[in-house]
């Protein structure tokens, strides 16, 4: 690990609650843990701090839950900076609208495309700044002096000065408004694989996650919520609760009853006892057929127009050919492996929180309201995060740990058990979506018409969601005349955002209706969208297609039994495309190579991004074979992996990652694989047994 030091846990936390400058936590600590040798550090900006030890202190303000922005992110800063790799130190920034903005968070593939100017920008004005302050201090022209590996370089006498001796110069000058970044052909560290920053610390146990927490006389808490959702406590009875050794105290909360002891367990072993009377509310009428049947109502009526090019219905009647299908998907768990957890210290100065969260901003925003104090004095403290993918954007688990602290007086950390964390997640929505589509007489689309029942989760425009219809509405092929509505279908579930959000199901519709259209028309699917991809603007869509199906051999043969599938989507800024190589073991489907094709600009560290599409293939496969969630009277059936299983070591495909190579300004990775595993093995297994896959999870009795 590039500077890190081994500490002790307790020393960890230490230094992340008293750390100076408005950080709130360290995740390679600093040298000014040694007390004995202290350095000044100087704030060049709000991303670049530098101490006279020459330790340079890159401020993240992104979450680091095993998507690698600590180390991408870091290599931007290093690389405009010009300064020695092996001296850079990470620390997690605080809330701070005014140096981060309105919106602190890690969400949407958004860590790299969202920073990549913002840190260049950072890292080449504290250059500018420190070859300044040098060029003053040796009284030469600044065109004499260069950065060079952590040091200014006096090009006329070779004298050096390192960063740490001039830091506190520069600090007081005046920040660049518009500083010179490099030229790609200039980078060093970009674009190289330069090993995480975070593996070490998670290897040797240093790494502190949410649920690695600790404070000072800190109780434990675990809360009974209601199974069906929306439901409220109507009474309950702690006595035999409070009688279970190490409980110190019930108390009802809003989302439920929490039972606090002096550790986790014992919390759950009196919540076990405790006696609890629900008011189940409405959303106790709903089962799984239940709510199928009213989305299939609702998409058989008009909805409110998300997209409108052309004369779709006047297409559809005078073409020759029309084909129709209906594609489902069901609400999904996000299920990371470290469950909900926070841990929360509501005291007369203010509020502490320690959490895995994916939005600051909202977790402070939430502790404010609860306590009444000003946001700004509410202290986030980001920890490592064991998974999040788009769950730890919600604000449930912070509440629960700020009201049980605000009630008892004392720091509390709160744990969900996984059977909490699944039974009480906000899901990935379930949809029901119809398609139309027509071909003119040479076999070419004309009319593509589609109708979306999915809850919202993102918020309404024109009565539309957009991230329910993206995948569907932006429709990445070229096709004269497109309809695309939708209906908010909302039974009373919870749900937000999922990993690749709305393209996680809708991919695999269109996906799938797109060969649909070719199956019928004759043609081979990946030439049928070609020629959909012919204009100018499709140009990147069309690449990352074309180098896919030729590193996948599309076209030749294959041992007998297998079959090839083929997907695409534009989302988060990149552009995606997967083969998928398939055949039935005992009539189960069994993928055996997907060869994924990416063009997202700029790539800032290669292995971090075949890391993160093989992880979004595991994501979008284990969806595809096997995750369901389904609802009876309002309540979550699956509690644990034996019910909700995701994809195991020996069921992993061979992926290979090609990379379309550009130096355009980056797109997102994180979700960008995610959508086009489920249609690729979809088409594939189409292509081998002749039946059509339009519905998630892929059962074997779909393909006898």
């Amino acid at each position: 690990m590039i500077g890190v030091r081994k500490v002790n846990r307790r020393n960890f936390l230490k230094t992340g609650v008293a750390s100076a400058a408005g950080l709130t936590l360290t995740f390679a600590l600093p040298e000014r843990l040694a007390a004995q040798t202290p350095a000044t550090v100087a704030k060049l900006n709000g991303y670049v701090h530098i101490g006279s030890n020459d330790a340079i202190t890159f401020v993240l303000t992104k979450s680091e839950m095993g998507q690698g922005p600590l180390t991408s992110l870091s290599q931007i800063l290093a690389e405009e900076l010009e300064c020695d790799w092996k001296k850079i130190r990470t620390e997690i920034a605080g809330v701070d609208p005014k140096l981060y903005g309105p919106l602190q968070g890690t969400f949407g593939s958004l860590s790299v495309r969202t920073s990549w100017k913002p840190l260049r920008a950072a890292g080449a004005s504290a250059r500018e700044m420190l070859v300044e302050a040098a060029a003053r201090k040796w009284a030469v022209d600044k065109s004499q002096c260069r950065a060079e590996n952590g040091v200014v370089l006096n090009t006329g006498t070779n004298e050096r000065l390192t960063y740490g001796s001039l830091a506190e110069a520069a600090a007081k000058l005046p920040v660049p408004p518009t500083p010179a970044t490099k030229d790609p052909k200039q980078f060093r560290y970009v674009g190289k694989s330069l090993k995480r920053l975070d593996t070490p610390l998670k290897v040797n146990g240093t790494a502190v996650f949410g649920i690695d927490a600790k404070v000072p006389g800190m109780l434990y808490a675990v809360v009974a919520k209601c199974p069906v959702f929306g439901g409220k406590v109507a009474s309950f009875d702690a006595t035999k609760a409070k009688a279970v050794p190490g409980v110190k105290q019930v108390v009802q909360i809003s989302s439920g009853v929490a039972v606090v002891a002096d550790n986790t367990w014992n919390a759950m072993e009196g919540r076990r006892a405790l006696e609890v009377q629900w008011d189940e509310g409405p959303v106790a009428k709903w089962s799984s057929p239940g709510i199928r049947q009213m989305f299939a109502d609702l998409a058989a009526t008009p909805g409110a127009v998300a997209r409108k090019v052309g004369d779709a219905g006047a297409a559809l009647t005078s073409a020759p050919k029309k084909i129709e299908a209906v594609y489902e998907a069901p609400y999904l768990s996000h299920a990371p492996m470290e469950p909900m957890n926070c841990t929360a210290h509501v005291h007369a100065n203010g509020c502490d929180i320690w959490a895995p969260t994916q939005i600051q901003t909202a977790a402070r925003a939430t502790a404010a309201n609860i306590t009444g104090l000003p946001p700004e004095k509410v202290e986030i403290h980001t920890l490592f995060l064991g998974g999040g993918f788009g769950r730890r954007g919600g604000t449930d688990f912070i509440a629960d740990a700020v009201e049980c602290s605000k009630a008892l007086g004392a720091p509390v950390k709160l744990t969900w058990s996984r059977e909490d964390d699944m039974q009480h997640d906000m899901y990935r929505p379930a949809s029901y979506t119809t398609f139309s589509g027509a071909l003119d007489a040479d076999g070419w689309p004309v009319a593509f018409t589609s109708r979306i029942a999915c809850p919202s989760f993102a918020g309404l425009n024109n009565g539309v969601d957009r991230a329910a219809v993206e995948g569907i509405a932006d429709l990445v092929y070229d096709i004269p005349n497109v309809q695309v509505e939708y209906h908010v279908a909302d039974p009373g579930i919870p749900t937000t955002y999922w990993r690749s959000v709305g393209y996680s199901q809708n991919t695999f519709f269109t996906e799938g209706f797109i060969d649909e259209l070719a199956h019928s028309a004759g043609k081979d699917p990946l030439e049928f969208r070609r020629h959909m991809l012919q204009k100018k603007e499709s140009a990147r869509a069309l690449a990352v297609l074309e180098l896919a199906a030729e590193k996948a051999g599309w076209g030749k043969p294959l041992p007998a039994g297998r079959a090839r599938g083929i997907s695409l989507v534009n989302n988060i800024g990149s552009f995606n495309a997967q083969v998928a190589e398939v055949s039935l073991e005992k009539g189960k489907p069994k993928v055996h190579r997907v060869v994924c094709a990416v063009d997202c600009g700029q790539v800032v560290n290669p292995a971090i991004l075949e890391q993160q599409i093989q992880s979004g293939i595991v994501y979008g496969l284990s969806a595809a074979l096997k995750g369901a969630i389904t609802i009876d009277r309002g309540r979550v059936e699956q509690a644990n992996f034996n019910q909700y299983d995701p994809l195991r070591m020996d069921e992993m495909p061979v992926v290979e990652v090609h990379v379309v190579e550009n130096h355009l300004d980056p797109g997102g990775i994180g979700e960008a694989s995610t959508p086009t595993s489920a249609p690729a093995i979809a088409n594939a297994l189409f292509a081998l047994t002749g039946k059509r896959v339009r519905k998630l999870p892929i059962r074997a009795e779909d393909l006898a």
